[in-house]
């Protein structure tokens, strides 16, 4: 019998698909870029899965609509597909402003959603998958996800910012052979999120790189970054790949630069 081999690959901004044998897996997948078209590169890619409705699952690391699109999901997975995701934020009409577009998108469509809280596990297919704490620049609810697979073990961390629970995540699963992990820093000015902060909502390329290290990721592929830029609103920090490439050096961390489309295999 033949070994089944484990791929990967970026779908562009945070989306990743991983496949082994003939089994896929979809992490913050999305197609339907209206919401971001005041904030979007037109050069960008985003990417549809390589076997539509077939997927065997689909994860959701938060419901902003740059990470989660129920139309592509339902469009992407097979039958009774599980769809894993965080419980919906709760709180006022403002406090709900950011996940209410994607919340009122899955009651349109027939998906097999389960609410997943951190430390959670689920087996699915090959895939066994754990959702792990992450924190959101807007204070969304947000998990991260660890996916093993063929003896590997993939990170997903959506768009977290830096937080405290690395070195917890790194105890229970380190190390990482391969962490996705977001980079690109923006400064937000949103009329919604008034006033506004002159912090990063999401980890800069230094912090994700210490990500990495803590991680003890064999290999730290940056995603989120380049699709969004469009000051005043939605700044992203400048120089990216050259500070990846900087501290990456600095701290002995395998930096990896995958573009999206572009399947690659874990030695």
């Amino acid at each position: 019998m033949m070994k089944s081999t484990l791929k990967l690959r970026r779908l562009g901004w945070a989306g990743v698909e991983i496949a082994f044998g003939n089994e896929t897996l979809l992490i913050d997948y999305i197609q339907d870029t209206k919401p971001l078209v005041q904030l979007r590169s037109e050069h960008e890619v985003f990417l549809a899965s390589s076997q539509p409705g077939k997927a065997s699952a689909a994860l959701v690391t938060h419901l902003h609509p740059d990470h989660a699109d129920p139309e592509a999901i339902a469009l992407a997975v097979k039958k009774n597909a599980p769809v894993l995701r965080p419980e919906p934020a709760k709180g006022t009409e403002a406090d709900l402003a950011l996940t209410n577009y994607v919340e009122n998108k899955f009651s349109q469509y027939d998906l097999d959603i389960e609410f997943v809280k951190p430390w959670e596990e689920r087996v699915i297919g090959s895939f066994k998958i754990w959702s792990t704490p992450a924190v959101c620049g807007f204070g969304d609810p947000q998990v991260s996800w660890v996916i093993e697979c063929g003896g590997k073990k993939i990170f997903h961390s959506g768009d977290s910012i830096f937080h405290g629970s690395w070195w917890r995540i790194a105890n229970h699963f380190g190390p990482i052979d391969v962490a996705f992990l977001p980079v690109n820093g923006p400064i937000i000015d949103f009329h919604l999120l008034q006033p506004s902060s002159s912090l990063e909502a999401v980890m800069t390329p230094e912090q994700a790189v210490e990500a990495a290290k803590i991680l003890q990721a064999r290999l730290f592929v940056p995603i989120h970054y380049g699709s969004l830029h469009r000051p005043p609103d939605y700044v992203e920090t400048e120089n990216i790949l050259a500070r990846l490439e900087s501290k990456s050096k600095e701290t002995n961390t395998l930096l990896s630069i995958k573009q999206p489309g572009d399947w690659f295999e874990l030695d």
